[in-house]
C-alpha cells in the first residue's frame, strides 16, 4: 500500500545512519576537545619535566664544571651541548654565565648574546620551568644553576627546552588517531544500519516508518468504521485484535486482548468454530441474542500465525426468512385449498348438471360449515390476529402432511392482550418453529396429531401474568440424553435438507431469552413431547433468568428441530 500524495521521506537506513553520524561526531568532537586540552596540559608538564631532567644532568656533569673554569668555555661546551640536545630529543641546550651571556646555542649566531628569559630564580639556587618565546619561538624551558666543585658558588646557568610547536604536533597526532577510530566506528555503524534496515524492510514489506504509521492510522480508522465484526487470533487462539463491531456482536466488554477465546463466555458451538484450525465459510451460529454468519481463515507464513474471523449479523435477515417461510407456507396452504375448492366446485357443478340440485346444495353447505367451524374454533380460542392467522395456515399445512393440528379447549387469548414489546415477528418465530418441529415428529405416527395451547396464566410470583404457548405431539420421542442438545444449533436426528436443519429450536430459545422467558420440554401424555414457552407480560420478570430447562422425563421427537 503506497501513499502517492505524501512526499517520500528519507529511508529508515538514512535516518539511522544520519543519527549515528551526528551522535558519533558530537562524541568525537567533545572527546577531541577534551583530549586536546587535557593532553596539551599533560604534554607541557611532561616537556617541563623532561627539560628539567636534561638541565640538571648537564649542570651536574663534572666536565661542564671543568669547562666553565677554562679560558674558552664555548670551545669545550658547544659540541657537548649539541650532543646532549640530540640524544635527549630537546630543541635546545643553552649554557650561560651567571649574567645570562650564552656560551652555547643551537644557532651559533646567538652565542655571546644575552639569554632571553628569566634567570633570577636560578641565580638564587632554584630550578624552575616556564613557557617563554625566545629566538627559536615559544618553548617550555627549564633553568638550573651550575655550582662549583664544592657547591659553594654559582658559576653558570643551563637552560634546556622543547618548542611549543613540537608539543602541539604530538597532541595533533593523538587527535588524528582518535578521528581515525571515530571514522572506523562510523563505517561499522553504517554497515550495521544497512543490515538492520534490510531486515526491517523484509519484515515490513519494503515500507518505511512514515508509510507504516499511515497504514496504522488507516487500519485503525477502517476497523472502527466497518459494522461487521473482525476478530484476529494469534497462534495460541488468544485475542490479538477485536474491533467495535466484533465486541457488539459477541456481547463482550472490557479489555479482551490477550485472553483466550475459550474464556470469552461464548456459546460452545461458536467457541468450537473459533478454536478450529480448519477454514469455516458462512457458518451460522447463535449467541444469546443474535444470529451470526462466521467465516474463519488461518493466517500462515511457513507456520501457523493465527486466525482471522469475520462476523456478520443476520438476526433480522433470519427473522425475515422465518416470516418468508411462514408466508410461503400460507401460500402453499392457499394453493392446496384452492385445489380442493376447485375439486369441490366441480363436484357441485356435476351434481347440478345431473339434475341433483338438492344434493349439490347440501354438499356445498356441509363444506362451508366445516371450513367455518375450523375458523370459528381457532378464532374463538385465539382471537389475537397474528397467532390466529398462523394457526389457520399451519392447520392447512399439517392436513396436507397427514397430521391433525388442533387447538386445545383450554386455549384463550383475546385481541389486544399482548404488549407492544412482544413483537409479532417473535411470536411467529416461537410458535411457528414449535409447530413445524411437532409436525415433523408426529408425521408417520399411528395417530398423527399436534395439539396447540395458547393462553395467559399468572406467573410464579402471582404479581403478574405470562403468555403460555404449549405444543404437544404424538411422535416417538428421542433419547433423554438429547433433552438439552435439541436446543443447540445444528442438532437434528433427520438428514439435512437443502436448507439445512437444526436451527428452528435454537431460534425459539433465542427469542424466548430475548423476552426473559422460559422454554421447557417434557414428556407428553400418551408419548411424544410437549414444549412449553412462558413469556412475562405487563411488567413481570418471568421465571428464572430466561434460560432453557429440560425435564428429566422429557423426550423430543426425532424430528428434532426444523
Amino acid at each position: 500500500m503506497r501513499f502517492p500524495h505524501v512526499p517520500r521521506p528519507r529511508s529508515l537506513a538514512g535516518q539511522l545512519f544520519g543519527m549515528q553520524a551526528v551522535l558519533i561526531a558530537v562524541v568525537v568532537a567533545g572527546y577531541a576537545l577534551f583530549t586536546y586540552v587535557s593532553d596539551r596540559s599533560q604534554a607541557e608538564d611532561a616537556a617541563g619535566r623532561q627539560a628539567t631532567a636534561v638541565a640538571r644532568s648537564v649542570a651536574d656533569s663534572p666536565s661542564v664544571v671543568a669547562a666553565i673554569g677554562t679560558s674558552d668555555p664555548t670551545a669545550h661546551l658547544e659540541t657537548y651541548s649539541l650532543r646532549v640536545q640530540r640524544d635527549t630529543q630537546v630543541d635546545f641546550v643553552t649554557i650561560m654565565d651567571p649574567k645570562g651571556i650564552r656560551w652555547t646555542h643551537p644557532d651559533k649566531n646567538q652565542i655571546g648574546k644575552k639569554f632571553l628569559g628569566h634567570i633570577e630564580p636560578a641565580l638564587k639556587g632554584e630550578s624552575f620551568t616556564e613557557t617563554y618565546t625566545g629566538t627559536l619561538g615559544a618553548s617550555v624551558r627549564a633553568v638550573t644553576p651550575i655550582y662549583n666543585t664544592d657547591r659553594t658558588r654559582i658559576i653558570g646557568l643551563v637552560s634546556a627546552g622543547i618548542r611549543v610547536e613540537a608539543i602541539t604536533q604530538r597532541v595533533q597526532d593523538q587527535v588524528t588517531a582518535l578521528i581515525g577510530v571515530a571514522a572506523g566506528a562510523l563505517a561499522l555503524g553504517a554497515v550495521g544500519t544497512y543490515v538492520v534496515n534490510a531486515r526491517l524492510r523484509r519484515h515490513t514489506h519494503n515500507m518505511n516508518a512514515t508509510e507504516l504509521s499511515h497504514m496504522h492510522d488507516y487500519h485503525q480508522a477502517a476497523l472502527h468504521a466497518v459494522r461487521e465484526g473482525l476478530l484476529m487470533l494469534d497462534g495460541q487462539y488468544r485475542v490479538a485484535l477485536m474491533n467495535d463491531g466484533g465486541r457488539e456482536l459477541l456481547g463482550v466488554t472490557g479489555d479482551v486482548v490477550g485472553r483466550s477465546v475459550a474464556d470469552l463466555g461464548l456459546p460452545a458451538p461458536l467457541t468450537g468454530a473459533l478454536l478450529s484450525s480448519e477454514e469455516r465459510v458462512d457458518e451460522v451460529h447463535l449467541t444469546a441474542s443474535r444470529v451470526l454468519v462466521v467465516n474463519t481463515s488461518p493466517v500462515s507464513g511457513g507456520e501457523r500465525r493465527g486466525t482471522v474471523v469475520t462476523l456478520r449479523d443476520v438476526t433480522e435477515l433470519q427473522s425475515l426468512m422465518g416470516e418468508l417461510d411462514s408466508e410461503r407456507g400460507f401460500t402453499q396452504a392457499l394453493r392446496s385449498q384452492a385445489h380442493e375448492a376447485a375439486n369441490r366446485l366441480h363436484t357441485v357443478v356435476s351434481l347440478i348438471e345431473l339434475g341433483r340440485a338438492e344434493e349439490a346444495v347440501d354438499f356445498a353447505t356441509a363444506e362451508l360449515e366445516l371450513a367455518q367451524t375450523l375458523t370459528d374454533q381457532v378464532v374463538s380460542a385465539v382471537n389475537e390476529p397474528v397467532l390466529a392467522a398462523l394457526l389457520l395456515g399451519k392447520t392447512a399445512q399439517s392436513n396436507e402432511r397427514g397430521v391433525e393440528l388442533v387447538v386445545s379447549e383450554d386455549s384463550g387469548l383475546d385481541d389486544g392482550l399482548l404488549p407492544d414489546s412482544l413483537s409479532a415477528r417473535d411470536l411467529v418465530t416461537i410458535l411457528g418453529n414449535l409447530i413445524d418441529n411437532a409436525v415433523d415428529a408426529a408425521q408417520g405416527s399411528l395417530r398423527a396429531r399436534v395439539t396447540v395451547t395458547a393462553r395467559t396464566e399468572a406467573d410464579a410470583t402471582g404479581s403478574g401474568s405470562a403468555l403460555v404457548l404449549r405444543v404437544a405431539d404424538t411422535g416417538t420421542g428421542v433419547d433423554p440424553a438429547h433433552s438439552e442438545a435439541v436446543f443447540q444449533r445444528g442438532f437434528s436426528t433427520k438428514p439435512a435438507g437443502p436448507g439445512g436443519r437444526g436451527l428452528g429450536l435454537a431460534l425459539v430459545r433465542q427469542a424466548v431469552n430475548r423476552h426473559e422467558g422460559t422454554l421447557t420440554v417434557a414428556e407428553a401424555e400418551g408419548g411424544g413431547a410437549v414444549f412449553e414457552v412462558r413469556l412475562p407480560l405487563w411488567g413481570t420478570t418471568g421465571e428464572g433468568e430466561g434460560g432453557v430447562r429440560a425435564s428429566s422425563q422429557g423426550s423430543v421427537s426425532e424430528g428434532g428441530t426444523s
